[in-house]
Order: C-alpha cells, then structure tokens, then sequence
C-alpha cells in the first residue's frame, strides 16, 4: 500500500518523472504538474527520478547529482507533495539509505540478476521493482522475483521495458504482460525506455518517444495496470534520455486516453 492505494488494483497507477535529478527546480516543476495531472484524472501517481544513472553508454555522460545529494532532493520532493517516491539504486550499500526515503526500490534492467543487489533491496522491506533485463524472456523473471521473495520480501514488481536483438533497438512483445501477471506479481510498462534506442547516438542512446503513446496504450489494452514514464519540462534539453521522454505539457492528454482504456479494459 502506497499513500491509500495499491499497485495493480482497480485505478491505473503511473510512474513518472524526470530520467535522473538535473536540478531541484526541474524536479519540482515536473512533480507539481504531474500530481495535478494525476489528482484530475483519479489515477495512482508515484513520483520517479535517479540519483545516479550509473549505466551510462559514456563514461562521460551526466549521471545526476550521487546519492547523498539526490536523495535529499527526493526528501524535499515527498514532503512538499506527499507523494511516493521510487529511485534506482545500483549497489548494496544503496539500499538502506535510499530506502529511507523511497517506497519502491528499483533493480535496473541491466542489474536485474545480481543476487546481491536484489537481497539487499528484499531486506529494506520496501516494495522493489525488479526491471526486465533487455537481454532476458519474460519467463525467467520467476526465479529472479524468487531471489527476493526467498530473502523475506514478497512485494514485487515487474517491469516490462523491451528486448533487445542488438542494432541499436529494442522490440516490446505485450506477451510478456499476461506472462508475467499469471506468475502472480503486478506488471509495469515502461513505455520511455521501451522507445530508447541503446548506443543510437554513439556516444550515448537515442529514442523514438513518438511510439511511446502507442506502446503505452497497447499494455494497458493488454492487461497492464501501471506504466512507466520519463517525462520532463524541456526534454531537448535533458541531460539525459531526452530522446525519450515526453514533454511534460503532453502528460493530461496522454494519461487521459490511457485511463479511458484502462476503464475499458477493466470495467
């Protein structure tokens, strides 16, 4: 249960915020606007942004502000909003400290298989959201959410965020959404980082957030209660994801559509 509600019930519940943290004002901005958004079209809203983005194509790209830092921005964020908050975090020693602030843990994609980093996330007894890796099917996430169930923690959630077949691409199968919600855990949709274009730019990954709409109301056709946005004010000037994210003054229109379908969907 998060601030009177719960995940992958009977309103549709969205994540979202800026990819990581650039400035206290940006996160501000982006949190006040998508509360207002949410509260208007009676949706579930849970506040996302990173501390640090540690899996970057680059050593050189932004990584955001680091832990300490961040999370006294995340703070600042809960208290003024009343929101819920969920963070990545990276590493072990990550999850008690940021778990003070966070009600969901998020396991990136990437790190989905590390024992080490999925136990110490069970432990803080938050809900964790353990991320698809790119690179698996959507079955072997069993034994993954095993890991943290077999460490004391049964409150897990599952994202979908594409395949990849190399090239530079990724390819979103919604199979993977009754999958996974038949082995009994809460499905999100991360319809930005399902657009990303991995390494597309070089140097760093680029994005198709034109087909982010698209793939956003097909998991909720599918069965999906919660998705995942990166969003942002500004996101030709992002410093990170920008080729994803969707504009914040894009949000009401595109979170309206979703929950008329997800109504549908579920009346």
């Amino acid at each position: 249960m998060l601030n009177n509600f719960e995940i992958g019930k009977d309103k549709l519940t969205v994540f979202a915020g800026p990819c990581a943290i650039e400035s206290k004002d940006i996160v501000f901005k982006t949190a006040e606007k998508l509360k207002k958004v949410c509260e208007d079209l009676n949706i579930n809203y849970i506040f996302k942004a990173s501390y640090d983005k540690a899996n970057r194509s680059s050593i050189k790209s932004f990584r955001g502000p680091g832990l300490e830092e961040g999370l006294k921005i995340l703070a600042a964020v809960k208290k003024e909003f009343n929101l819920p908050i969920v963070t990545d975090i990276h590493k072990e020693e990550e999850a008690k400290p940021a778990a003070e602030v966070a009600d969901v843990l998020q396991i990136p994609a990437f790190l989905c298989r590390q024992t080490d980093l999925l136990v110490a996330a069970a432990k803080t007894e938050k809900i964790v959201n353990i991320k698809k890796g790119q690179f698996l099917a959507p079955s072997q996430m069993k034994s993954i959410a095993q890991k943290v169930i077999d460490s004391g923690n049964d409150k897990i959630l599952i994202t979908e965020r594409g395949t990849t077949f190399g090239y530079n691409n990724l390819v979103s199968d919604m199979r993977s959404i009754k999958i996974i919600q038949d082995m009994g855990y809460p499905v999100v949709f991360d319809a930005t980082h399902s657009v990303q274009l991995p390494g597309g730019a070089g140097e760093s990954s680029s994005g198709e957030r034109e087909f982010a709409p698209l793939l956003a109301k097909s998991a909720v056709a599918a069965g999906a209660k919660c998705l995942f946005f990166e969003i942002h004010p500004e996101p030709e000037k992002a410093l990170c994801d920008g080729a994803n994210m969707i504009p914040l003054n894009e949000a009401y229109d595109l979170f309206k559509i979703l929950n008329e379908i997800f109504r549908v969907v579920n009346r």
